[in-house]
């Protein structure tokens, strides 16, 4: 296990641990999206081959909470971490994970329009969304579609029982 840092979108660099492909990094949720009563840090899960971005956001309650957050991302490896860039798309999967809904295609839209994307980005984007709905959420029953893989990655779990990255070392 490596300690790494992760610059998150919110402009923070975010202290985490590296275990193979898979990097788990802890940021602080900026006080104006704070949910008071819920934790103020959430982690993040960066699977480095897939450009995909796991989070189970603090913030969720009600009927999302424990819902898993999935965010396609661009993810540039640098002398001082990995800066990570949010590519609009985006997923939510329930706990069970025999469902999930795709977000923010018309974000995804405006951002290729406005020059914000490349086409190459969007075309890497569209799939890396199509291979990860295969190998995550698509059950034997719906055709075959490749390797299937645990939701969520074995390693994920293994790294969400570690304690936060932002204490002190003990």
């Amino acid at each position: 296990m490596d300690d790494i840092q992760v610059f998150h979108r919110s402009g923070q660099w975010c202290p985490g641990r590296r275990v193979g492909d898979v990097v788990a990094y802890d940021v602080k949720i900026l006080p104006k999206y704070q949910v008071p009563g819920r934790p103020t840090v959430d982690r993040s899960y960066l699977l480095l081959n897939e450009g995909i971005q796991l989070t189970k956001p603090a913030v969720f309650e009600g009927p999302v909470e424990g819902w898993w957050y999935v965010d396609l991302v661009e993810i540039d490896h640098t002398d001082t971490g990995l800066l990570v860039r949010d590519l609009y798309v985006d997923l939510l999967i329930p706990p069970a994970a025999n469902r999930y809904q795709l977000l923010d295609l018309d974000e995804f839209a405006d951002a290729l329009t406005a020059g914000q994307i490349t086409p190459i980005q969007c075309a890497t984007v569209l799939h890396q969304t199509q291979q990860f709905i295969n190998r995550y959420l698509r059950g034997p029953e719906e055709g075959p579609s490749g390797p299937q893989y645990q939701f969520p990655p074995t390693a994920v779990t293994t790294l969400e029982s570690l304690r936060s990255f932002l204490d002190p070392p003990a």
